[in-house]
């Protein structure tokens, strides 16, 4: 099967996706998103671990159909002698090549950046690992729960006289495959000005890429030696805030962040003398006396209906939303209006639903053109349009290589 081609604004951009499971995958996933053409490389038989990660429906890794879209799969064992010959063809035409071994894994191989450049002396070469490329941990195995814990982030997730949480999703994953997809446009951009320079080395840390979300928390503890403390769900920097529970049930999210959202808050719960409390005046003097506001607020909006919360915050200009599982997400009436979620065809499954493209373009706009393949199903095509004959394939696959 031809691939369909790319759309957007990355058309044209050539990717080589040597990665596995999730944030090398997702870094080249959202490239391709915007129209880079991006071959995914995998073992043969087994495949990018990601497809034994649940969930899957009858056998088919349900993940891999949204982590893999828009690439064409091949199988190729990057530790067999003749790796390089297959590679070297691919390479030598790419712009970007992905991969998250642990640092040294691919010198081992004998693929090399060294060598990668004497193919492409242009080639931008996207490294994700755990720790960098340097420092003690840097050989370390890493997964995310280790980089949360890390940057300070899982310090802060939990409930207030409670042990820290995981988050029951690997998000430093997925900010350091979104670190990763910024570091080589951003190398691409600079390669673009200076025509006559050879391409660089990404090295994006997952660890340092969850610390750069942190923002504030390094500067406060340097300049007034304070630690942030986990606050279960409320906000331990502005008051009114939390999770609140309606009468029929509804999990609902409602902050109240700044002085004027607080005092319309309390004109539709039907509190405005709240706004003369001294206890609740200013945010400083609410986050002193959070516990006491939240619970305010949570017996007013437990009185009311979802739909009568619903009407009310939005008369006076709340913002809110409801806490919604993945059904409540789709039918969601504001993702349906914008279509943040589509319909993708799929030849295991038929079709199937997935996130849209984000951001959205006004003139080049990126689109989700198909669900990940099964694994290897490019395999052919693509060494096909790389030089390799129908016979050089077969050799290839009797010795494993494929």
């Amino acid at each position: 099967m031809e691939s369909k081609q790319g759309q957007g604004p990355l058309q044209g951009l050539k990717v080589l996706d040597l990665s596995t499971v999730f944030a090398g995958p997702l870094c080249a996933a959202l490239l391709a998103d915007f129209g880079a053409d991006v071959i995914k490389v995998e073992m043969p038989k087994i495949g990018d671990p990601l497809r034994a990660l649940p969930p899957h429906k009858d056998g088919i890794s349900l993940w891999s159909k949204v982590t893999n879209r828009n690439k064409r799969t091949i199988t190729l064992d990057l530790r067999h002698a003749r790796a390089r010959e297959v590679l070297a063809p691919i390479i030598a035409r790419q712009d970007v090549v992905i991969e998250n071994f642990r640092p040294g894994t691919l010198d081992g191989w004998g693929l090399t950046g060294g060598w990668m450049r004497s193919l492409n002396p242009r080639l931008t070469l996207v490294r994700i690992t755990g720790f960098g490329q340097t420092g003690p941990y840097r050989d370390r195995p890493g997964f995310a729960r280790a980089f949360e814990a890390l940057s300070g982030f899982t310090h802060l997730c939990g409930e207030e006289d409670g042990p820290p949480l995981h988050l029951g999703f690997p998000v430093s994953d997925a900010v350091g495959g979104l670190f990763a997809a910024l570091g080589a446009l951003a190398a691409l951009y600079e390669l673009a000005r200076n025509p006559d320079r050879h391409g660089q080395d990404i090295d994006c840390s997952m660890a340092e890429a969850m610390l750069r979300c942190m923002d504030f928390v390094v500067i406060q503890q340097d300049q007034l030696g304070v630690s942030p403390k986990r606050s279960g769900n409320t906000n331990a920097y502005a008051a009114p805030g939390s999770i609140f529970e309606t009468r029929d049930g509804q999990w609902v999210s409602v902050p109240g962040s700044s002085q004027n959202v607080f005092e319309r808050l309390t004109e539709a719960i039907g509190r405005p003398d709240l706004k003369t409390d001294p206890r609740f005046r200013s945010n400083p003097d609410r986050v002193r006396h959070r516990h006491e506001i939240n619970g305010i607020v949570a017996d007013a909006l437990g009185a009311l209906t979802y739909a009568e919360l619903e009407l009310r915050l939005d008369a006076h200009g709340i913002a809110f939303a409801p806490v919604n599982d993945a059904k409540a997400v789709m039918e969601d009436r504001q993702f349906v209006a914008r279509e943040a979620i589509v319909e993708v065809p799929d030849r295991e499954l038929g079709r199937v639903r997935m996130q849209n493209v984000v951001p959205r373009f006004s003139r080049t706009p990126g689109a989700v053109q198909s669900a990940g393949e099964s694994l290897g199903f490019h395999t052919r095509e693509v060494l096909g349009k790389f030089g390799f004959s129908s016979e050089a394939i077969a050799s290839l696959q009797q010795e494993g290589v494929i």
